[in-house]
């Protein structure tokens, strides 16, 4: 499943991208009115299963990042080209990725979106050693 959802400053934005993607599920904002990013980062990231991915936008993907990387099981790139969320998939096997609206124009994130999208996660050793690293940092303490 795909989920899509963006703050106000990202609205737009997605209302042009579930045109291009109609298999996604709009989670919301509903309108261009001012919401809290964070609650819709939490939205997003409560539906996220095994194998969903999720897209989230906000101003400029930070503040959605910087949230949905709160939850164990999210890990998402905030993207800003073909090549930074090719890696997110490849390196980090992201299952979120993070745009910023007020950054990119809705066609260059339909254009990462479909790189995210259509690349596999690696299966190199050093790229699996790091993401199992990265899954343990929840035991680490300031």
């Amino acid at each position: 499943m795909i989920y899509i959802a963006s703050d106000h400053g990202g609205f737009y934005h997605k209302q042009f991208l579930l045109q291009h993607l109609p298999k996604s599920i709009d989670l919301g904002c509903f309108s261009p009115d001012s919401v809290d990013y964070p609650l819709i980062a939490d939205q997003l990231c409560q539906k996220i299963t095994d194998n969903d991915i999720g897209i989230i936008l906000c101003g400029t993907g930070i503040g959605v990042s910087i949230q949905c990387n709160r939850y164990n099981h999210i890990r998402c790139g905030l993207c800003h080209d073909n090549y930074t969320a090719q890696m997110a998939k490849e390196h980090n096997n992201a299952n979120v990725i993070a745009l910023g609206a007020r950054v990119l124009t809705a066609e260059d994130c339909l254009a990462i979106i479909q790189t995210f999208l259509h690349t596999d996660a690696s299966n190199e050793p050093r790229h699996v050693r790091r993401r199992q690293l990265l899954s343990n940092c929840d035991n680490k303490s300031n």
